[in-house]
């Protein structure tokens, strides 16, 4: 995905979370049996985690793009956008766990104009930019926004193209079983 700076996972000097504890909100954490959207009951909303020591693995690995890439300015912070961004170790594609408490923020400026930015830079690549509120799941394409619901367990999303006169292409996305491993 062309965003300038992709990060590699070292946190940008000066950037911490400081009051910002919405991770602990938007994702889950199994191991906590801590669901998606539900605030975590380790969680002191503001002032950081409780178990801040003993805190599971993936707590502790998890980095959001904002700490990572300096080129997302203050609107970006989890706490201020009301969603995390993260880039999907394996597809590279861009993902926003959004606050389910504000569904749409992601739709207002600055945010909608630059994922669409994201997704023209991104599609030429078969990188897409996802929009998660929960489970539910929607890809910013270029020239829309497509909504595919709930993502299953064995399923993922495909980037479909077809020829569009003037020698531009279509895009779409679906969801459908995931391809075999191996």
């Amino acid at each position: 995905m062309s965003i300038p700076g992709l990060p590699v996972d070292q946190p940008v000097a000066g950037r911490d979370c400081g009051t910002c504890t919405l991770c602990c909100k938007v994702y889950d954490v199994p191991v906590l049996d801590k669901p998606l959207g539900q605030w975590c009951p380790h969680c002191k909303p503001g002032k950081g985690c409780g178990i801040h020591e003993t805190r599971p693995e993936f707590c502790r690995q998890f980095n959001c793009l904002w700490i990572l890439a300096e080129f997302l300015g203050p609107e970006w912070k989890p706490e201020r956008s009301r969603f995390v961004l993260s880039v999907d170790p394996a597809t590279r594609s861009l993902f926003a766990q959004v606050d389910p408490a504000q569904p749409t923020v992601w739709k207002k400026p600055p945010y909608h104009t630059q994922f669409r930015q994201w997704a023209a830079a991104g599609v030429e690549v078969g990188r897409l930019v996802v929009i998660f509120v929960n489970r539910a799941a929607t890809v910013v394409l270029p020239d829309k926004d497509v909504e595919l619901g709930i993502i299953n367990p064995g399923e993922q999303v495909f980037l479909t193209r077809s020829p569009r006169m003037g020698g531009t292409w279509i895009y779409n996305a679906h969801k459908g079983p995931a391809a075999p491993k191996g």
